[in-house]
């Protein structure tokens, strides 16, 4: 492991808090056929775990979006580069984020996919900031963090650390 990674989350940690989201799911959509669609690149593995962990049937696809590039920090503004390829009028609609930060694509997304007519629209987050604005609810959040850049289990740092199973916090280089 880099010497500049703190440990949040161990891989077993992340398997039960899956669990129990999948859980949650199943009982909200007990008669149900929901669409979960994952947001690039960052949910790419948490998205596969909750197939895997929903006992029903379910739909998945993906977004990607942008507001980061390969800068530090990212913009306001955010960028559809990738849609789903499904329809999702009169469906109903899960996104699945990595994790929820500031809120920007989570609302972007949210209104992006309300004008294309779905039934309903929940959020799904592995991770979610303690500081993220009060008007950005998830409907199912794994864990509440604090500040620093989360990377692992598909979350990156300028394209690194994905492949990480566990999630860590990226410490400053010194």
């Amino acid at each position: 492991m880099e010497p500049n990674l703190k440990p949040i989350l161990t891989p077993e940690e992340i398997e039960k808090t899956v669990e129990r989201i999948a859980g949650e799911i199943e009982a909200d959509y007990a008669s149900k056929d929901p669409l979960l669609i994952g947001v690039l690149k960052g949910a790419v593995i948490f998205l596969s775990d909750l197939l895997r962990a929903v006992k029903m049937p379910l739909d998945a696809d993906f977004v990607q979006t942008t507001c980061y590039g390969k800068r530090d920090t990212p913009s306001s503004e955010v960028i559809v580069t990738r849609d789903i390829s499904v329809e999702i009028k009169g469906r109903d609609i899960i996104i699945v984020e990595g994790i929820i930060d500031r809120g920007h694509t989570a609302r972007a997304l949210i209104e992006y996919f309300g004008t294309k007519g779905p039934s309903s629209i929940r959020l799904c987050t592995l991770l979610m900031r303690k500081s993220t604005p009060a008007d950005i609810k998830a409907d199912y959040v794994g864990i509440r963090i604090g500040e620093g850049f989360i990377v692992g289990y598909g979350m990156d740092y300028k394209e690194h650390y994905r492949g990480l199973r566990g999630l860590y916090v990226l410490a400053p280089e010194k």
